[in-house]
């Protein structure tokens, strides 16, 4: 598993948090590289890095369509965090974590 401090560096920054708080609604579908640029307002090249950013923590998964690249978060990577988080937080106690972590990703991240 990438690192939880690579993904959490990762969304420290705010054009990087606000794609990613973007991409979250989307869901599966997803959203093109140049929506995400327009409701942004970055310049494509800019976003690109901070994309790239993303995807090598482990949060974003990319498919090209024709000339276009979608994007989307990785719910797995989005997941395992969350479980870190929560385990490290518990500091193990199975029956303090397994209910938090449930309700926090029952219904999210499908």
């Amino acid at each position: 598993m990438i690192s939880a401090t690579a993904m959490l560096g990762a969304l420290a920054q705010d054009t990087r948090l606000s794609v990613f708080r973007l991409l979250v609604p989307a869901g599966r579908d997803g959203t093109p590289a140049g929506e995400l640029a327009r409701s942004l307002g970055v310049p494509h090249n800019t976003l690109s890095s901070h994309l790239a950013i993303l995807g090598h923590a482990g949060l974003i998964a990319s498919r090209r369509e024709g000339r276009s690249i979608r994007y989307r978060v990785d719910f797995a990577g989005v997941r395992a965090l969350l479980a870190f988080l929560m385990e490290d937080c518990c500091q193990g106690r199975q029956e303090v974590c397994a209910p938090a972590l449930d309700s926090v990703l029952a219904g999210c991240c499908d």
